[in-house]
């Protein structure tokens, strides 16, 4: 099943808010997922447990290193790549 997710990380307490974001972002590319960065928000598309995968893997390690909250939603109606039966 595709979705698509949208995510927001938010590390508190630390001065390396960019750097915590960037290692985050980094750790969601990965083959079959295609990501759209935004300023305050990113979407991710892909299959249902590839992008959970991705996401479970990017907080545990973001979460090991910072205190950080996860803000996620996720849709398999859009974008809409296949009709449902």
């Amino acid at each position: 099943m595709n979705v698509q997710a949208e995510v927001s990380i938010y590390p508190l307490k630390t001065n390396a808010v960019g750097s915590v974001i960037d290692e985050f972002l980094k750790q969601l590319k990965r083959p079959g997922l295609e990501l759209e960065i935004g300023t305050m928000s990113t979407l991710i598309n892909g299959e249902l447990p590839e992008v959970f995968h991705a996401l479970a893997e990017a907080f545990a390690l973001s979460a090991t290193r910072e205190r950080v909250v996860l803000v996620m939603k996720a849709s398999n109606a859009c974008p809409a790549k296949a009709p449902l039966r």
